[in-house]
């Protein structure tokens, strides 16, 4: 049996920069297989976009809830993305808007 293969787009808020926060996403992305990319927004909220097997994007997802040890994270904000595979890897990206 195939597993479902999902993509999100996830908004983070809190204490979520300067703490290391997009290396631990990273760092759990790909322990878990999936890929994407991980940035910081000027408004001092992290964004990232990761696909993969729902389990794993899952799990993902939780271990953003938790965050680095020195984070805060207020809220996790997952919106479902539609279309397929669009990366190989998982990076840290440049800031964005």
């Amino acid at each position: 049996m195939n597993a479902e293969f999902v993509r999100y787009r996830v908004v983070i808020t809190g204490l979520v920069q300067g703490v290391g926060f997009r290396y631990f996403v990273q760092e759990r992305a790909e322990s878990l297989g999936v890929t994407g990319w991980v940035r910081n927004l000027r408004d001092g909220r992290v964004e990232a976009e990761i696909e993969g097997e729902s389990g794993m994007v899952l799990m993902l997802i939780d271990a953003m809830r938790e965050g680095p040890t020195f984070s805060h994270v207020e809220k996790v904000t997952p919106f479902p993305l539609t279309g397929g595979q669009q990366f190989t890897d998982f990076r840290v990206a440049p800031n964005g808007q």
